[in-house]
């Protein structure tokens, strides 16, 4: 049975992880492209601020340089809500591939993440200074709908509610609702991104076999997790037995297990 919670949990994380969208019937909004956008301009980390409904906190981008003429990668790294309950230290990264589709607009491109069924999905920088924040938007269209989600970044942890209600009242502008936006916590992060366990979903992670070794490795790490938050439990409900009639209350029974905390 446990086993079992275990893999559950982990397609949990692999798969209900890149859910930070909403689902609209019909076509995509069209929001405007930035103008005159350069997109060398854009490279680098960016930390999200808000972002279309998500329980993760910590996100960040990094959007890179690739071999490819018009094409970069990004990669999404944050700390996964589920896992955060535990004392894993850890990472998830989420790395996609950006391509700019005419050179002529190149603040309009698309997204190809690997867990990402349908496609590719629009990804457009609605708006930017390069150095203070930014705006972008996706969307990804299905048979009878599509899936959307708005990101508001800064290059800091922080950002002025000026630029922030500048980039909402963009996306209010092009009917794009800014009510389904998320705050994300950035305080309280991993100084590194990349201590502890990692977990990498990209193109070389995602063939059968890689994907089997990733989930065994982090099968491990979030089966610790889940034995940790399992005791807890039942030290909350030993103590709670303990001091229910009883004249006096007893000590909660201390249990010195090596193996409650994982640490790297």
């Amino acid at each position: 049975m446990f086993k079992q919670f275990v893999a559950v949990f982990l397609v949990f994380c692999f798969t209900g992880y890149v859910e930070m969208h909403s689902y609209h019937l019909g076509a995509c909004p069209v929001i405007e492209p930035m103008s005159g956008f350069e997109m060398d301009r854009m490279l680098g980390i960016w930390y999200v601020i808000e972002k279309t409904g998500t329980a993760s906190n910590c996100i960040l981008y990094n959007i890179t340089n690739s071999d490819e003429p018009g094409q970069y990668q990004v990669e999404e790294t944050s700390q996964h809500f589920l896992i955060s309950l535990t004392p894993i230290k850890h990472g998830y990264h989420y790395r996609g591939t950006l391509k700019v589709v005419d050179p002529s607009v190149p603040a309009r491109m698309t997204v190809k993440f690997p867990l990402s069924v349908a496609g590719s999905s629009s990804f457009t920088v609605f708006n930017t200074d390069y150095s203070t924040y930014a705006g972008i938007f996706t969307c990804q269209k299905l048979t009878f709908a599509h899936r959307q989600s708005a990101t508001i970044l800064s290059r800091t942890k922080t950002l002025d509610s000026m630029y922030i209600n500048k980039l909402r009242g963009k996306l209010e502008n092009a009917q794009i609702s800014p009510y389904d936006l998320s705050i994300i916590s950035q305080s309280n992060c991993p100084k590194d991104p990349n201590a502890g366990y990692n977990i990498n979903i990209n193109d070389e992670t995602i063939s059968a076999h890689a994907a089997a070794e990733v989930i065994r490795k982090a099968g491990g790490k979030i089966g610790d997790g889940v034995e940790y938050i399992s005791e807890k439990a039942k030290e909350v409900y030993h103590k709670i037995s303990d001091n229910t009639g009883a004249d006096h209350p007893k000590p909660a029974k201390q249990t010195q297990d090596p193996d409650a905390e994982w640490l790297p």
